[in-house]
């Protein structure tokens, strides 16, 4: 086993995972209805491919890109379009969506048949597969997977890394599937690697999942140019960024992308979508979402159809929605976003619910200490503290020179403060405002 590495910079939080680790992926029964919203994943909105009154079967493509930056949207079960309209979205606000109620046949319809192996395919055949899967990065940030996939010529990728850090909080959904899909995984990785021409891999762990290490280290010593990273237990550990740096020495430029370091990183789910998608012609119609909190009887990690809302979802594990919940939130501690109700719907990029009881604690918003704290734990080595203060003021022009659009609002300043400072919040704000004005300036 390799010496453990990491990255300058982080918090170590407290890690939650013991409720849900040793908890093996169970399998939801199909919803009642879904809510698909058109807006899934990072780039151009997607255009409704299907009428109200439309029945369609699983995997039927319900919508369309709109740019080589979009994917498809495919129905998650067989049934009837019931609505197209706005809904509300998990980050609050009402987005366009279509509503499908299930049959309760879940049929397949005509599915697509993959002919071939993948070693007789080629890189665009693969690539051609995985956009039409509707393939996006399952680690939380849904950037088309295709898209990933296609460096441009002079940035040729010599490394590629499999995420499987899983350092957030409470979250174990990558932990199960490393140790349950392990096979299926090194293809995944196979699969990845004749896309992108690549020929060296790096499996990423942390130390607080001693098993999957053990698995993947035993099925990698056949493999050639395949090995395994220990990692440090940190956090943001999972970050592209910070990855890279932690276990190949590269560094990833300021408004760069790893493609610029000769490297590409995918996480565990990615992955495993990628090898359904090429070995079973599988689209992305389901995700493995971690469930706990202090009142779940039933915490655990469960495969359940995109679009089945969150009531739905815990009544299918609990047999009811808890009672006293004061926060339900998509994601995890770090970087989730709290919910506003339990009828909005499993997105392609949720990984985890962790449910809340009892008063929300609100830590008091003081003036800067000046102690450096979050200087230390920035891993991007931003200043946190002065960006803050330059968003309070609206100072956006020093907020940009102060670099606040390399900011990956990883939250370990915030954790960290000792005056319990919304910072965070606050450079979030200016990076956006930022990005903005400038989308603007240029047209």
């Amino acid at each position: 086993m390799l010496k453990e590495v990491t990255f300058k910079g982080g918090v170590h939080p407290p890690e939650f995972k013991s409720a849900t680790s040793d908890k093996s992926i169970k399998t939801l029964d199909i919803p009642s209805r879904v809510i698909l919203h058109l807006q899934q994943h990072i780039g151009a909105p997607l255009k409704a491919a299907v009428s109200v009154d439309d029945k369609v079967t699983v995997g039927t493509v319900v919508a369309e890109p709109t740019g080589f930056v979009s994917i498809p949207l495919h129905s998650p079960i067989s049934g009837k379009v019931v609505a197209i309209e706005e809904s509300m979205h998990p980050s609050g606000v009402n987005l366009p969506a279509i509503v499908i109620e299930s049959d309760g046949e879940d049929d397949w319809g005509k599915t697509a048949k993959i002919d071939k192996k993948y070693t007789e395919l080629n890189a665009e055949e693969l690539k051609k597969i995985v956009r039409q899967a509707g393939l996006v990065g399952l680690g939380g940030a849904a950037f088309p997977t295709h898209v990933k996939l296609s460096p441009p010529p002079d940035k040729p990728i010599d490394t590629f890394i499999l995420n499987g850090a899983e350092c957030e909080p409470y979250l174990t959904t990558d932990y199960r599937q490393m140790l349950e899909y392990s096979k299926e995984l090194i293809t995944g990785m196979k699969i990845v690697m004749r896309i992108l021409e690549c020929n060296h891999a790096l499996v990423a762990i942390e130390l607080n999942k001693p098993k999957a290490i053990e698995v993947l280290e035993r099925l990698c010593r056949d493999e050639l140019n395949f090995n395994v990273v220990p990692l440090k237990t940190k956090y943001p550990q999972g970050g592209e960024k910070q990855l890279i740096q932690a276990i190949t020495g590269r560094q990833v430029p300021s408004g760069g992308l790893p493609m610029d370091v000769g490297c590409i990183v995918h996480n565990v789910s990615t992955v495993l979508s990628v090898y359904e998608a090429v070995t079973q012609g599988r689209p992305l119609i389901e995700k493995v979402v971690t469930v706990t909190g202090d009142r779940l009887k039933k915490a655990g990690n469960y495969r359940v159809r995109i679009g089945t809302t969150v009531a739905e979802m815990l009544e299918k594990i609990e047999g009811k929605v808890p009672a006293g919940l004061s926060k339900v939130i998509m994601g995890g501690p770090m970087m989730g976003i709290a919910l506003p109700g339990l009828e909005v719907p499993i997105l392609k990029s949720t990984n985890g619910l962790v449910l809340m009881t009892g008063p929300v604690p609100v830590s008091e918003h003081r003036p800067c200490l000046r102690c450096g704290s979050c200087l230390d734990a920035c891993p991007i080595h931003l200043m946190p503290c002065e960006l803050a203060l330059f968003a309070e003021k609206e100072h956006l022009d020093l907020c940009r020179d102060y670099f606040v659009k390399d900011c990956i609002e990883c939250g370990s300043c915030s954790y960290i403060c000792p005056a319990g400072r919304n910072l965070v919040q606050l450079i979030r704000f200016a990076k956006y405002t930022v990005m903005e004005r400038e989308r603007r300036e240029k047209g």
